[in-house]
């Protein structure tokens, strides 16, 4: 049985062919009590709030996304499973259970209809977010697969390894089409630019690389980050390129003159995770000092430090609108924030705060379950 804040969870499994779809968190009087709690106590309604967070891993939490429409999240465990999270009240929590090894990323199809995971196992499942938790599995990599990532039309699927390269998949029947074999250690990550065309992939021989698609070409090495590069994403107008590194630094790029633009030594430790709010004006990181961190991008400064998972902060994301956000943890929680500052003109704020040290002397910091300025 487990156990959050003394409440009891229910768990029903049903078996199907090639996973397990377990109901977690059955329905009962105490449900909204067992898979999250709220937090009620702000400082302003500017500021982001927790607003929930999901307890059903029994690992460290790897990687998350939302679906499109904002109603699921899924989650994927050191536990080897992958769990899909309903956001709306009283609904339950999907457990799929198929991968031999840890899952290393998840991600929704652009329609939402499938889910991606990737795992130790050398494998990538494609699931159908639903009671059922059918998937279709195939073999990879001949190394661990660290990250899967869907093109902007859901027809291809980008996936990266251990074994130092970088593959793509036509998602229709698993087919494989190229790879890209550059990287010279691991590859933490692969992401497809908005438009499809561009590929970025973050690596352990501390690069960040910039493909061409369509000529499976290398255009450039960035080569500033001093350590392990885990994780890379696209700016959503394509035209910059960030990376969160072991060097506790996250830095910008931009992809068209090849320049470095911003640098944030805001972390005190790895910096595992990034995500760019669909607006382009914020980021936001998840780092091992147990924090995460929103940037304005605009400003070039810090405007945040969340503390709320217990150890490292391994995963963030913003949902696809930019409302919410959610990160997970070594704490084995999913925690579900409201973004709120994403409507505010915070050049009014900064002014009225007065000038200081870009390494955010002058950010606001919280901590959780309470959120309050500290």
């Amino acid at each position: 049985m487990d156990r959050d804040n003394g409440a009891p969870v229910t768990l029903t499994r049903a078996r199907r062919s090639r996973a397990e779809a377990v109901l977690c968190l059955e329905d009962s009087s105490s449900l909204s009590d067992v898979c999250f709690t709220c937090c009620k106590s702000i400082e302003s309604s500017d500021d982001p709030t927790l607003e929930r967070h999901f307890k059903g891993h029994r690992d460290a939490i790897t990687s998350l996304d939302f679906s499109s429409n904002m109603k699921q999240i899924a989650s994927g465990s050191v536990d080897a499973c992958v769990m899909i999270w309903n956001t709306r009240p009283q609904m339950r929590a999907y457990r799929f259970v198929g991968h031999k090894d840890a899952v290393t990323s998840v991600q929704f199809s652009p329609s939402g209809h499938l889910v991606a995971s990737a795992s130790r196992d050398k494998t990538v499942r494609l699931w159908v977010p639903s009671v059922k938790g059918e998937s279709t599995v195939f073999r990879a990599h001949t190394g661990t697969v660290r990250s899967v990532s869907f093109s902007s039309d859901g027809q291809t699927l980008l996936t990266s390894s251990d074994d130092k390269s970088i593959k793509v998949w036509a998602v229709h029947r698993q087919k494989f089409l190229f790879s890209l074999n550059q990287h010279i250690n691991w590859v933490r990550c692969a992401r497809f630019s908005p438009d499809g065309r561009l590929i970025v992939s973050a690596s352990d021989d501390k690069t960040v690389k910039l493909w061409d698609k369509n000529s499976r070409e290398c255009i450039n090495s960035f080569c500033e980050h001093g350590g392990y590069v885990h994780h890379a994403d696209f700016h959503p107008s394509g035209t910059c390129i960030a990376a969160a590194s072991t060097d506790n630094t996250v830095k910008v790029w931009d992809i068209r003159t090849h320049k470095l633009l911003q640098h944030y030594p805001v972390h005190s430790a790895t910096v595992n995770s990034l995500s760019f709010h669909p607006s382009g004006n914020y980021l936001i990181t998840a780092s091992n000092d147990s924090t995460l961190k929103i940037l304005d991008l605009l400003e070039g400064r810090l405007l945040y430090t969340l503390h709320g998972h217990q150890g490292p902060a391994s995963c963030v994301s913003f949902s696809r609108t930019g409302d919410f956000f959610a990160s997970g943890g070594a704490d084995e929680q999913v925690m579900l924030w409201r973004t709120n500052f994403d409507s505010v003109d915070y050049s009014e704020v900064l002014q009225q705060k007065g000038a200081g040290d870009e390494k955010a002397s002058d950010h606001r910091s919280y901590s959780q379950p309470s959120a309050q300025v500290r």
